[in-house]
């Protein structure tokens, strides 16, 4: 087992890893920005050391900031949480030139991965289905006018190297899959300094759901069954839940089996997650491998009892996976509700500033990860997460109960966050009856139509 491990990361992820690190006795290093000093994670940690401004760009996307950190305080691993450079696959491989292990997937598994086009020719050698599209870049328009006439519209446009929504437009027809492609190309290289783009079919109204893998270095992976993250605004997830409601168990284990063949062809290990769509018929498609830990990774913690990041760390240090699929099992039904500092009455626009009251909710079956407390300063700098809400109940009606009670029962003041929000899902009647999509909150909330990325 590791020695020390600095954790290259801020927040509630900061705090987890820290957590898990004790667990195990082993040392932990923290750093933070200017904009983050003095923040409470930092006093658990054995030593906290400033790697620059506030900006990301000039503290926690800074490789060489990082780096110098970890040999300075003398460390033999490094957990890169999620987000920032958790999925960098340079920085992955300069870790380990620097004999510092990175707690996460080999570098070349994550640069298989990592790009979307190149995981699909993984995915179609796994024979994990696909959504059906171009069979790799596309070039230029004439190209794309062929493919899109050949599979039907409507079609989506998608970046390569892209996430979260940019790099993508739907199209309805010729015309907008002109002007689409070249939007998606400009928006592409700017932002992931790639503009290569692909096609598919376009689904209405799907769902979202991912698989949770753990695989160790001696060519073991399980998969820790699956979670529903439907319900998205712009294609960032506000709730998550497992199992996924209504999904048939012949999809699910197909699904689980499918995300399985293709991290052992990939030659993965660590924690990650498979994601899937699937269409109104239950077929599921593949869309991306996200080789990291997972911000909800706790729904799945509580329904199989299994500490992901403690075995993320295990497996780093070398050790065998000692859990067996046939060892997991789903007990009951598990909820998050991601508590940002944004206002939903004003186009969820970020709410930083200084929380003056924290009256977190508790009781039976309520879990909370959080960083945040009455004096904390949210930062402008980084993402709005201050709080992730979970519940974990024998059944989907109880652990709702609960939810409700628990968001009832948490105040926070001196900043918005989405606790209203949440509050209006959970007494929708159709989340109630898991009638769910990635449409859901444009559609019920908002009267949008079917949300469409790019928009």
């Amino acid at each position: 087992m590791f020695q020390r491990v600095l954790v290259a990361n801020r927040g509630e992820i900061a705090l987890r890893i820290i957590r898990a690190c004790r667990d195990l006795g082993v040392g932990v290093v923290a750093v933070y920005s200017t904009a983050d000093r003095g923040a409470p994670w930092l006093h658990l940690a054995d030593e906290a050391v400033c790697i620059g401004p506030g900006p990301a760009g000039e503290s926690y996307l800074k490789v060489s900031r990082i780096i110098a950190a970890a040999e300075k305080t003398n460390v033999d691993a490094l957990h890169p949480g999620y987000g920032f450079l958790s999925e960098n696959a340079e920085f992955a491989e300069m870790c380990r030139e620097c004999n510092i292990e990175f707690i996460g997937p080999p570098h070349d598994a994550m640069r298989k991965l990592g790009n979307k086009n190149e995981a699909k020719k993984l995915a179609r050698i796994a024979k994990v289905p696909l959504v059906p599209g171009s069979e790799g870049l596309i070039a230029t328009e004439d190209e794309a006018l062929k493919i899109a006439r050949q599979i039907g519209y409507p079609v989506l446009i998608k970046a390569a190297a892209g996430g979260g929504g940019r790099g993508m437009r739907v199209a309805r027809n010729d015309h907008s899959l002109v002007t689409g492609f070249q939007s998606a190309r400009q928006e592409a290289e700017a932002a992931f300094k790639d503009g290569s783009v692909f096609l598919e079919k376009y689904l209405e109204q799907p769902r979202h759901i991912e698989v949770q893998l753990l695989g160790d270095q001696h060519g073991n992976v399980i998969h820790l069954f699956e979670r529903d993250c439907s319900l998205q605004r712009r294609h960032q997830k506000l709730v998550e839940e497992s199992p996924a409601p209504n999904l048939p168990v012949k999809v699910r284990d197909e699904m689980c089996k499918a995300a399985v063949r293709l991290a052992k062809t990939a030659g993965y290990y660590s924690a990650g997650t498979c994601e899937f769509l699937v269409d109104r018929q239950n077929n599921f498609y593949f869309i991306e491998v996200n080789a990291r830990v997972q911000v909800e990774h706790p729904v799945t913690e509580l329904v199989t009892g299994i500490d992901i990041v403690r075995e993320q760390i295990k497996i780093a240090a070398g050790e065998k996976l000692k859990i067996r699929q046939s060892d997991v099992v789903q007990r009951g039904w598990a909820m998050e509700c991601r508590i940002n500092a944004e206002d939903p009455g004003n186009n969820f626009q970020p709410s930083p500033g200084t929380i003056t009251r924290w009256q977190p909710p508790g009781g039976p079956g309520v879990r909370l990860d959080t960083h945040a407390c009455t004096g904390y300063r949210v930062p402008p700098n980084y993402d709005s997460l201050v709080a992730k809400l979970l519940v974990h109940q024998p059944t989907r009606p109880e652990a709702i109960a609960v939810m409700k009670r628990a968001l009832a029962e948490f105040i926070v003041e001196g900043i918005k966050t989405t606790v209203p929000i949440h509050q209006k899902i959970f007494s929708t009647s159709a989340f109630v009856e898991g009638q769910v999509d990635t449409t859901f909150i444009e559609r019920v909330f908002y009267g949008q139509g079917s949300a469409e990325p790019g928009k």
